[in-house]
């Protein structure tokens, strides 16, 4: 129909356990049951795992030992970041070729704006565009894609998960749902299935006797606003009938860049965690600079021995980018939180956020407080970055690494 909105979503089909697959092809390759997440020793939680294995109970999110003792013939294997990132790029490269406006919406999830193209592609059917965008990104990139389509990114992403090629759904790869039949689609969904509807609101809506998006459509608005307030109300009043903002954002700065570390065993000392925090800071700042930025904002996350979470965060007068000032930034932060509750730690991240454009903040301080950068810094970042380009990511690293045991990494 002329004038309605045409977006997609395209999901990379267990992107984890694809990419596993493909630079693994003689192990991971050939292993039906996949667990992408740790080896079997390492003490990390399920990224992603096959539908062969997911038969067996095992979901994303879960530790590894449970999954292990799940389906203990399945292959566990860690998740290759680096070449699940190049992937990604890949394929965003192939859908910018097929759409005015791309969103990457996660590593692994891309919103696509076909408003208005009905005369580029002869006025197709979108369903046949959307298989030849399939065909096209699997060709070239090895991924496979289940995409969604319709009138605004709600019934997009919820199309897509019904058009997933899992064993037994029925899905074929592509499903695409026509103007006018947003609010059809959706009473067939449990509430649970609409994003944003978290175990939480999905256990108080069950207090009312609502669990079917058919159990929600005569609820009237004012009466889902007096439960759950008047946001929430009104929102999912909009959600069950389908409705739902239709803008694509097109690539843009990254809005945030993290890594963290689950230990093969508890670390006690802050010697230790300032090792370990060493290392994803170097790694992280090395990232930074690579992409050309610099932030302001730093979180530091630590996960205790009994799984309680904490984290903090520091906004910066001057975006930094260098080893030594986000080093200390975040050493900083890890002591106010060992302070607070000394106790042993299993898991440690490192996160930016508010980046600014290398470029366009050269301006160097003339002191050096932790925190700040000064042109030594930069100097000395830099030279790591070309010899580590050159000879490998960790040919040069800060002398405190040096000869100090890897962890198993998660």
């Amino acid at each position: 129909m002329p004038g309605q909105p045409r977006l997609l979503l395209a999901d990379c089909d267990q992107m984890f356990v694809a990419v596993a697959r493909l630079v693994d092809p003689d192990g991971a390759g050939k292993a039906p049951l996949l667990v992408v997440g740790g080896t079997i020793e390492s003490r990390g939680v399920v990224c992603s795992a096959s539908y062969e294995v997911r038969a067996f109970g095992v979901r994303s999110g879960m530790s590894i030992a449970q999954a292990a003792r799940l389906c203990p013939r399945a292959t566990f294997v860690p998740v290759p970041r680096h070449a699940c990132g190049k992937k990604s790029r890949e394929v965003a490269a192939v859908l910018d070729e097929w759409a005015p406006r791309v969103e990457a919406a996660s590593i692994d999830e891309f919103y696509l704006d076909l408003s208005g193209t009905e005369g580029v592609y002869r006025n197709a059917p979108l369903e046949a565009t959307a298989r030849q965008i399939r065909g096209d990104v699997l060709r070239r990139t090895g991924m496979t894609l289940s995409i969604g389509g319709g009138t605004n990114r709600l019934v997009a992403k919820l199309a897509a998960e019904r058009a997933k090629p899992r064993p037994g759904s029925g899905g074929t790869g592509v499903l695409i749902v026509d103007p006018g039949q947003e609010g059809e689609f959706l009473a067939t969904h449990q509430l649970a299935e609409i994003p944003g509807v978290g175990p939480r609101l999905t256990a108080k809506l069950r207090t009312f006797g609502l669990v079917s998006v058919r159990d929600a459509l005569p609820v009237a608005q004012r009466d889902f606003e007096r439960w759950l307030g008047p946001r929430t109300g009104a929102w999912l009043f909009d959600r069950v009938r389908g409705r739902a903002g239709a803008g694509v954002e097109p690539a843009g700065e990254a809005k945030s860049m993290s890594r963290e570390e689950t230990f093969a065993r508890d670390l006690s000392t802050d010697a230790d965690l300032e090792a370990e925090l060493l290392r994803l800071t170097t790694r992280l700042a090395a990232e930074l600079r690579a992409e050309g930025l610099r932030a302001r904002c730093l979180t530091l996350r630590l996960r205790d021995f009994d799984f309680s979470t904490r984290q903090a965060s520091r906004t910066l007068p001057e975006p930094i980018d260098t080893d030594r000032a986000t080093f200390a930034v975040a050493r900083e932060l890890l002591a106010g939180l060992r302070r607070k509750r000394r106790v042993p730690a299993r898991l440690i991240g490192v996160g930016f956020t508010r980046f600014e454009s290398a470029e366009a903040n050269a301006q160097l301080s003339l002191l050096d407080p932790a925190g700040s950068a000064t042109a030594r810094d930069r100097a000395v970042s830099a030279a790591v970055d070309r010899v580590n380009a050159k000879f490998g990511r960790d040919a040069l690293q800060p002398a405190r690494l040096s000869g100090s045991p890897r962890r198993r990494r998660s």
